[in-house]
């Protein structure tokens, strides 16, 4: 497992220093190990997951590459979409299942066990574990498609599990969502080891909510019927509408519990990570105020992203961010920006939310704007600008949208996925075009091959051109 299995004693006690609610319950017997293992296995797959998200390092998930954020120096395989090389898929698949589904399911069961906790305390902790779960399976369904789900992490029942069809996985994760919201309203649940909110529960109904948002509107070429009732009833349930709420996890200083990208960008010692020249250039036509947030300004004239795909001379061009270069950078689940984006099309296809459309596209800019530390000043004049005034395009919208996701990469991918926008460009060196999907693991040929062939038939094809089912062209 990752480094903060290793040192998960640690992490556990630093986020839980986070909060006096530590001091919860103090009646309980503290050599009773049932209570302990619950929270411990809740804040590792959190950090887990969150780890996944973020991760720069091209033995992951890629998904900055995948996005065109980001490019390299010299290593040139990932870049290019060479997912073999390294066995990234293989990666993807085994950390979610293993550090992060599996031990939220094993919470779950010492949680239901656990006989000093009221029936309240049990549902609210239940829900923090179903939207962190929710998260995790909607990730694997998005990067592969159809997936073991419903047979999945049960090897004594289920050694060989059976693939389940990607969109009633998302049928069903939709409901898990509706009741893991009334599940947090219940009373207390985790606090001191709750690495995103320290166990605030009105801010994780949001979080659930906002989540639900975001599968609503993934859905909405393939389901529309459903994508609108999940899209309106997350809107009525209650959002993400500030920064102050966003679903993030907060790092720390010390290693091994920083952020991903500063393992890669700075305790490395390495230098191959650069802006890409397709975010720079984006940026650069609209006098994007964000860049001196997201790059370096480490050249003379101005800033000039590496070509994507192609060898690049490190000090010749944009280099990342100091902000990404922070140990305790937050990682991002959803935030503010994203919801309003959501929201902006949700209402242009006449859903009924609150709001009209460019209100929230306005409104999605100007969050990621001051996020990010500029003004709201800076909003309003980069938003005056034609070419970014509010005109009701897919392409406009799409483009904005996916500037605003780059910290966010697995979204900024899925962003141009179902939009088909912004134009990314064709990886120079071995001219790959970017993937629609993950190609299955190769454990999964191997051990799993009757079910990994009825799966690659259903989809289509076991191939990186394969759209997942809301990509619909």
């Amino acid at each position: 497992m990752k480094k903060y299995i290793v040192a998960i004693t640690a992490l556990v006690t630093l986020w839980s220093c986070q909060t006096d609610e530590q001091y919860e319950d103090l009646n309980r017997d503290p050599k009773n190990p049932t209570q302990v293992a619950s929270e411990f296995l809740f804040t590792a797959a959190t950090v887990s997951l969150a780890d996944n998200m973020a991760s720069p390092n091209v033995n992951d998930a890629l998904y900055r590459f995948l996005a065109q954020y980001w490019t390299t120096t010299t290593y040139l395989d990932e870049p290019n979409y060479n997912l073999q090389s390294r066995n990234n898929p293989d990666n993807v698949w085994s950390e979610i299942y293993r550090d992060v589904i599996f031990d939220l399911q094993d919470a779950k069961r010492i949680l239901n066990e656990n006989t000093e906790l009221s029936q309240a305390q049990k549902d609210a902790r239940m829900g923090q574990i179903e939207v962190i779960e929710v998260y995790a399976w909607h990730v694997l369904v998005d990067t592969f498609g159809d997936i073991p789900y419903s047979q999945a992490v049960q090897a004594e029942e289920f050694p060989l599990p059976a693939y389940d069809d990607d969109m009633v996985i998302y049928e069903d994760l939709i409901s898990r969502l509706t009741a893991a919201n009334t599940m947090l309203g219940a009373g207390q649940g985790y606090a001191g080891s709750d690495p995103v909110y320290g166990g605030d529960m009105n801010k994780w109904m949001l979080f659930a909510n906002s989540l639900k948002l975001r599968l609503g509107m993934r859905i909405s070429d393939a389901n529309p019927g459903l994508s609108q009732s999940t899209v309106e009833s997350a809107a009525t349930a209650g959002l993400i509408l500030s920064n102050e709420d966003n679903a993030t996890l907060q790092y720390q200083s010390n290693d091994p519990n920083t952020n991903p990208l500063w393992v890669d960008l700075i305790q490395s010692g390495r230098a191959d990570f650069l802006a890409s020249a397709t975010i720079v250039d984006y940026m650069n036509e609209l006098d994007d105020p964000r860049r001196m947030f997201y790059f370096k300004d480490n050249l003379a004239d101005g800033y000039d992203g590496g070509v994507y795909g192609g060898s690049n001379n490190f000090s010749a061009f944009t280099q990342i961010g100091e902000l990404l270069e922070d140990p305790t950078r937050e990682g991002i689940f959803i935030d503010h920006a994203e919801v309003r984006f959501n929201l902006s099309m949700a209402a242009q296809l006449g859903y009924e939310v609150p709001g009209d459309a460019e209100t929230h596209y306005n409104e999605a800019i100007t969050a990621s704007i001051t996020y990010w530390g500029g003004s709201a000043e800076d909003a309003a004049a980069y938003l005056s600008q034609a070419d970014v005034a509010y005109d009701g395009s897919t392409e406009q919208y799409a483009k904005q949208y996916w500037i605003a996701m780059f910290d966010n990469p697995f979204q900024g991918w899925s962003v141009w996925r179902k939009y088909d926008a912004p134009e990314l460009a064709i990886p120079a060196e071995f001219e790959t075009p970017v993937p629609l999907r993950f190609t299955y693991p190769i454990d999964e040929q191997n051990l799993n091959n009757a079910n990994y062939i009825d799966s690659s038939d259903a989809i289509g094809g076991d191939d990186q051109q394969t759209p997942v089912f809301w990509d619909v062209e």
